[in-house]
């Protein structure tokens, strides 16, 4: 298939690249064929790292931030919840939820923004 002469000679395939043409000699994207809109995948695949970001730094957090944390954002293959779900399934407020989530955000954060200076430094 055109995909593994691709890959042959790069490594990187783009989702826009054209990989055949049709009957009517239009040419066909990777994105043609899966069937869905362009901004879709994009956004899935663009989710999919900002979650592998956090996974890296999910250490920092104590375990209720990383309860609150994983839930509000679907992490570890499980569905996004609302603030008032993880509270009543911690036996919290909702607004205790929030000021966690919200401390939990900010320590992410810090932490991405400190890993980037000191990347920029080196």
């Amino acid at each position: 298939m055109h995909l593994r002469s691709l890959k042959k000679t790069k490594k990187d395939v783009s989702l826009h690249d054209p990989i055949g043409t049709d009957k009517e000699g239009n040419e066909i994207s990777l994105l043609d064929i899966l069937g869905t809109e362009a901004n879709e995948i994009e956004d899935k695949v663009e989710l999919e790292l900002e979650k592998t970001k956090i996974y890296k730094h999910i250490h920092i957090l104590d375990e209720r931030e990383k309860e609150v944390i994983i839930g509000r954002f679907g992490l570890d293959n499980e569905e996004e919840r609302t603030q008032r779900e993880i509270a009543r399934d911690l036996g919290i407020s909702r607004s205790y939820v929030s000021r966690i989530e919200k401390r939990a955000l900010m320590k992410l954060f810090h932490e991405f923004y400190r890993q980037n200076q000191s990347v920029v430094k080196n």
